[in-house]
């Protein structure tokens, strides 16, 4: 027995937000003072590191709730599934629902709660609950839902949704990575032989590097005490993850008995482009390597950095082909993998 993704569903918020929007911003740095560079060349070196051109933003009158609902729905009529037999919801996120203007993160009841009721499940036995776990979650969620399923379960539904706009710093040059947006999977039971989740590689560091993601002030002083808005040591986090993600992803890999060169895609979450190009790198070089075209398709230059949704949107894109010039096989060999917040790490090799 092992776990198949019977179906996926995606929620992209219509909202666009180009580098405009940051062109008259101010920003500083972490000791209040004020970057001294025009903003052309701030958004320039920005763009040059990280990939991003554009990011979505939902709409005021929606939250985090909202927008995984949307994708769960997708993803349960894809799996062409009763969510009455659904033995549990798992939904990832970091921030709960933060409404528009509101600086409190709203957590009770649960996503994962709101979100079946938004469903309107009625069973009692599908347990429904959230996950934090960083940009790693809805990955993390996925490991959750395939060891229940070991266990005996038949059917997860499993949520990644973040809204990053509503807990972003508006002085913070790092503002413009954030982006907003859910994905979703339905998980099942199969006798197939060889199909399937195969393994799964997780870590959490957290005696030096617990805090490299963290909330904190704005960085222009006097601007929304009451709040606190999402900040982190990006350097600290880059060198991190070039360092322990592809270590991650080769003892999936070699858990799985698969070769490197039977993997056709891999799903990277979608943090900052330069940084992705060099895990894949890092990864292929620990096999010594070449790594093959189009092994990982990209979406941060266009959605931004969406934390937990970022990969099942991306998988969801490509799945249905709705992503240009990159298609899936059955029988093909995945990888999915991510870090974030905690410091945490993991991945997840699929046959499709």
């Amino acid at each position: 027995m092992s776990t198949i993704i019977s179906g996926t569903g995606r929620y992209i918020p219509e909202q666009v937000v180009d580098d405009l929007r940051f062109q008259r911003q101010d920003f500083y740095n972490p000791d209040g003072s004020k970057i001294d560079l025009n903003n052309e060349t701030i958004i320039s070196k920005f763009k040059s590191i990280t990939g991003i051109e554009q990011r979505r933003y939902l709409s005021d009158e929606k939250v985090s709730s909202d927008m995984g609902t949307i994708a769960a729905r997708v993803a349960i009529q894809d799996a062409s599934t009763d969510p009455e037999t659904l033995d549990g919801i798992i939904v990832a996120h970091n921030y709960g629902d933060v409404l528009h203007g509101n600086p409190q993160s709203d957590t009770v009841p649960s996503i994962a709660s709101r979100i079946k009721h938004n469903l309107k499940i009625r069973n009692p036995h599908c347990v429904a609950f959230d996950v934090l776990f960083g940009c790693p979650g809805w990955i993390q969620s996925i490991i959750i839902a395939h060891q229940f399923i070991k266990g005996g379960a038949k059917k997860y539904l499993v949520v990644g949704t973040e809204a990053l706009s509503r807990v972003s710093d508006p002085y913070d040059r790092d503002s413009m990575i954030y982006a907003d947006g859910a994905g979703a999977a339905v998980l099942e039971n199969t006798e197939e032989e060889d199909r399937g989740i195969l393994s799964a590689s997780s870590q959490s560091f957290t005696f030096d590097q617990a805090y490299y993601l963290h909330f904190g002030s704005s960085y222009k002083d006097g601007h929304s005490p009451e709040r606190r808005y999402i900040k982190m040591l990006g350097r600290k986090i880059y060198e991190f993850a070039l360092t322990n993600v592809p270590l991650a992803m080769k003892e999936c890999l070699d858990k799985s008995g698969c070769a490197i060169g039977d993997v056709k895609k891999v799903f990277l979450h979608q943090a900052n482009g330069k940084m992705d190009d060099a895990i894949i790198e890092r990864f292929y070089k620990l096999y010594d390597y070449s790594i093959p075209d189009g092994i990982m398709p990209m979406t941060i230059h266009y959605l931004g950095n969406s934390s937990v949704a970022t990969v099942p949107t991306l998988f969801d894109l490509v799945r249905k082909g709705d992503y240009e010039g990159q298609r899936l096989e059955k029988g093909d060999l995945i990888m999915f993998a991510s870090v974030g917040a905690g410091m945490n790490v993991n991945a997840i090799t699929y046959r499709l």
